[in-house]
């Protein structure tokens, strides 16, 4: 009898504790007191059938739960990457070639082809940059080098064509910007091969079309250049911003201007305290500087980017208009031009991030959280307007890159980085995979749904102001970063399995403490 009135008051103070938590949300508050006055009525007849209420009400929990996960598909997915080698004569060009050492990173979509970067990490890489098409139906296809096998053999000219690159970008008009490193052997004995550059290829012939060595003043012995984003609004009058988390730094490529200077500010390196990172149990520690960048067009030539350092749990914007601009950039006057915007929530750090010009929502990955998320930038950087799209602690380990094609279909993949640098991947598993959906469809029954309703409202432009330096300052205080705990709401995913999940819980918890009476 004692143990059956433990039994119960537990259940009671865990239904108080659910519905005092939800008072957080506002806006769920009034529905979920009327659905309560409707859940006392239901209760009452939990006992004479509460086997059958059990039953049913797991099989909602258990339908809510996957509600979130069910609007990505897994695409591609490798347990070890191999290439799609043209002869045994082609393989022995490469001796040290070593599968174990390939692991995918970045990708990129374009016309009928999907392209994968695979850095250099380490020496028994084949290609680092490479493609599968998009009509191959094998779950594990080999990979192809781009553009050719030559432009990554090691030979009597030395370095390759392409040495090592984190991540491509396809412009719109038909050409691939390549960001290459030059860093090889990055987990062993880390070697400087060739100095970082960027390589622009024609996605029509598989040519190069320029290759540009960024100038040695614009970067450091610590860079890594691992991002790109293009602002392709003319195609003679384009921008590169290419990514130094290691400077860290941002040096802006001109197209037309056939230059680059670099752009230098305290945002871009990373918050002291937002190096701890911990995935799949193992913990450990990055420093690592500017990382996502993503644009999001202002209807006049340029673009707000949004950005924010890999070991940070803060987002950041400015706009283009002044990145251009190589003078006004290092001027002291405009450093109030680059904007704080708000934090993620507790373990925020997110790497790639990307604006869907669609609906206009900038998606995210949270790594600590195997997570994807959403903010639309009319609203305000809250943690309350900012929502999980998918989550998974088996599909999505790490994701690492994140594009959006031209028909709207969000591409991720998730490659269980750390794992591969701090342990060892298990062989017989799957370990590498890209999946992909429509950002329509993530975005639906969450606040970045566009029919959700909010009551903060900005434009793109009128968002570079509405938080200031001490509203920042504020917010940095309201967060213990020894235990990562905030005093915030919890964010919402999907609005209507997050009802269902609720309500079905409550009512649970309720009939079980019924039948323990």
């Amino acid at each position: 009898m004692k143990t059956t009135r433990r039994a119960k008051d537990i259940l009671s103070k865990t239904i108080r504790r659910r519905i005092n938590m939800r008072a957080h949300f506002p806006s769920v508050v009034d529905k979920y007191a009327q659905l309560l006055k409707a859940l006392r009525i239901m209760t009452m007849r939990c006992r004479a059938s509460s086997i059958v209420v059990t039953i049913a009400l797991l099989v909602v929990l258990l339908d809510g739960t996957i509600a979130i996960n069910d609007k990505l598909r897994v695409a591609y997915q490798w347990k070890q990457i191999d290439y799609e080698w043209p002869s045994n004569d082609i393989k022995r060009l490469f001796p040290d070639y070593k599968q174990e050492d390939n692991l995918p990173l970045g990708l990129e979509v374009a016309g009928d082809r999907l392209f994968i970067t695979v850095p250099r990490w380490r020496q028994g890489v084949a290609a680092s940059l490479n493609y599968i098409k998009l009509n191959d139906t094998n779950d594990s296809p080999p990979l192809i080098p781009y553009p050719s096998w030559e432009a990554h053999q090691y030979g009597a000219a030395g370095v390759p064509e392409i040495v090592s690159t984190f991540r491509v970008r396809a412009d719109r008009c038909n050409r691939l910007w390549v960001l290459d490193t030059g860093l090889t052997d990055i987990l062993g004995s880390p070697e400087q091969q060739a100095p970082p550059a960027l390589i622009v290829y024609d996605l029509m012939t598989d040519r190069v079309l320029r290759k540009y060595v960024i100038p040695s003043d614009q970067r450091t012995t610590d860079s890594l250049f691992a991002n790109i984003a293009v602002e392709d609004y003319s195609c003679e009058d384009s921008y590169g911003y290419l990514g130094d988390l290691g400077g860290p730094g941002l040096v802006v490529y001109s197209w037309s201007l056939r230059k680059s200077w670099l752009v230098k500010h305290p945002p871009f390196h990373p918050d002291p305290m937002g190096g701890e990172f911990k995935v799949s149990g193992i913990s450990f520690q990055w420093n690592d500087g500017l990382f996502g960048m993503a644009l999001a067009p202002t209807d006049d030539g340029y673009s707000i980017m949004y950005y924010h350092p890999l070991s940070s749990g803060m987002e950041f914007s400015v706009s283009t208009r002044l990145l251009r601009d190589a003078q006004r950039t290092s001027a002291a006057e405009t450093s109030h031009e680059f904007q704080t915007l708000g934090s993620r929530g507790p373990n925020g750090q997110s790497s790639v991030s990307f604006l869907d010009p669609k609906t206009g929502v900038l998606f995210y990955a949270l790594t600590n959280l195997n997570t994807i998320a959403c903010w639309r930038p009319q609203n305000k950087f809250s943690v309350q307007q900012q929502g999980y799209v998918y989550q998974d602690n088996i599909t999505m380990v790490f994701p690492n890159d994140l594009k959006i094609d031209r028909n709207g279909n969000l591409w991720i993949l998730s490659d269980r980085l750390p794992i591969f640098m701090y342990s060892q991947l298990d062989l017989r598993d799957y370990n590498f995979r890209i999946l992909t959906g429509s950002s329509e469809q993530l975005i639906m029954g969450t606040v970045c749904d566009s029919t959700y309703i909010t009551t903060t409202i900005y434009n793109h432009r009128d968002h570079m102001d509405h938080m200031d330096h001490m509203d920042h300052m504020d917010h940095i205080n309201r967060i213990d970063h020894k235990d990562h705990t905030m005093s915030l709401t919890p964010r919402i995913g999907n609005f209507a399995s997050f009802m269902k999940i609720e309500i079905a819980t409550v009512l649970l918890l309720t009939c079980l403490s019924k039948t323990l009476i």
